[in-house]
Order: structure tokens, then C-alpha cells, then sequence
């Protein structure tokens, strides 16, 4: 889609969202790009926060919308929102409960809710297209970030809005390599020195979660510094 129509975009702080704001922001044109953010109690909570205002103001997009969304923390099953469920260390791709191959970090069926909120939005709005930063090649393994999810979540919008409504499930992303989303963003301008991806710091990013393994080995293939600070490990300036 590059029409010039509003769009709305799922802005975690992180560097695939990240990349997807930059994609969005030259597809559609920097006044018609809504932001989104859903805060879910997870640990990091207040530094994604942090990262998603920094990212706004970057660009200088003033249409956001901020969602706190407590359930999930009472809900729990994931090492990101139950403080009793520890966070993996050295350890990519852990795996969850019970021996499965979806690791502990996973929140059980968390982007559904994230995409309700951005289609009730998007048709309160009249944007035509949503943007979400799924990766599905090289991430942790997630089921709701492969790409027959999305299709799915296409169908569901069709048939559960308005039949004047229509919007685009947008994944620009998702068949990327992370090294090659850390290019797209440089190419592009986006300030990945502003995104955070440690799931369990909010000062010094612990450089051995999952999140973290796999953004430093894409910066690493991407053959240029991570930008942002490490605990006990010396970064580049952006």
C-alpha cells in the first residue's frame, strides 16, 4: 500500500516497530500516520513507554493513542508480566512450560488484543491500513507473529467492521531478517538509537534475554554498532 491514506501504526519502542513508523512515514506521508501504543504490565513497561514518546516526538507525529491493558498481568504465563516466571538468560529460544517450543516470554495471544484496540481506533478514524511489526524468520518463535496469523486477522476485520470500512493488515516486516530491518531503518533515517528491546531492564538493556541476543547478533551481521547501552558493555554514540 502506498497510497497517501491514514494509517496506523503499533509503536512498542522497539526497533521492528520502529522500522515499521519509518515505512509508514514514506508510504503515506508524515500527517497521516497514527500511533499506537499498549501498555500491558510487562516489565519494561515504563522504559517502552519512554521509547515510543521519544520515537513520536522524533517524527513529530502528535496522533497517538495510549492503552493500558492490566489484564494481562493478571492473567500471567509469561515471564514478561508474572514476576514469578523468570526471564531467560543466555538461553535463545528457551522454551515454555511443559517442554514446548514456545519460549516463556510469550504472551498468550497478546497481539490479538493489541489489534483490536488499532481496528477500533482505525475505524473510529477513517485510516485505511494498520501497521504492525511482526517478524517471523528470525525472531523468538512466537505463534502470533507468523504470517497466517495476520491473513487470519484480515478475514476477522473484514467481516466484524462496518461494510463501508475497509483496512489493510500491514506486516512490512515479517519476512525479514533482523539484520535486514536494521538496514531498512538506516536507510530509511529511523532512530534506533531511541528503541528498547531488553525485556527485563529498564536502564542498562541485560544484553542476555532473548530480545536482546537477537537485536546484538543483527546488529552484528548487520555489520554496524547497536546504539544503545549495554550493562557492562561499551556502545556506540548514535
Amino acid at each position: 500500500m502506498t497510497k497517501r491514506v491514514k494509517s496506523v501504526v503499533l509503536l512498542s519502542g522497539g526497533m521492528d516497530s520502529c522500522v515499521c513508523t519509518a515505512i509508514a512515514r514514506e508510504r503515506h506521508g508524515p500527517g497521516n500516520v497514527a500511533l499506537l501504543h499498549a501498555g500491558y504490565g510487562q516489565r519494561t513497561q515504563k522504559r517502552e513507554r519512554r521509547a515510543f514518546e521519544e520515537i513520536a516526538s522524533f517524527y513529530g507525529m502528535s496522533e497517538r493513542l495510549i492503552v493500558q491493558l492490566d489484564h494481562f498481568r493478571a492473567i500471567g504465563g509469561s515471564a514478561l508480566t508474572d514476576q514469578q516466571i523468570a526471564v531467560p538468560e543466555n538461553e535463545l529460544g528457551a522454551s515454555g512450560p511443559g517442554g514446548s517450543e514456545i519460549p516463556v516470554t510469550y504472551v498468550p495471544f497478546r497481539n490479538a488484543h493489541f489489534l483490536s484496540v488499532a481496528v477500533s481506533w482505525a475505524e473510529a478514524i477513517g485510516a485505511q491500513a494498520i501497521y504492525i511489526g511482526a517478524v517471523a524468520e528470525d525472531s523468538s518463535g512466537y505463534p502470533d507473529c507468523r504470517p497466517e496469523y495476520y491473513r487470519v486477522f484480515q478475514d476477522l476485520i473484514r467481516v466484524g467492521t462496518r461494510p463501508e470500512t475497509h483496512i489493510e493488515m500491514v506486516t512490512p516486516v515479517i519476512g525479514m531478517k533482523k539484520s535486514e530491518i536494521i538496514r531498512r531503518g538506516l536507510a530509511l533515517g529511523a532512530p534506533l538509537h531511541l528503541t528498547w528491546s531488553c525485556y527485563q531492564a529498564e536502564e542498562l538493556a541485560c544484553g542476555a534475554c532473548d530480545s536482546c541476543l537477537l537485536r546484538l547478533r543483527a546488529f552484528a551481521e548487520a555489520g554496524v554498532p547497536d546504539p544503545i547501552p549495554y550493562r557492562g558493555v561499551a556502545t556506540a554514540k548514535p
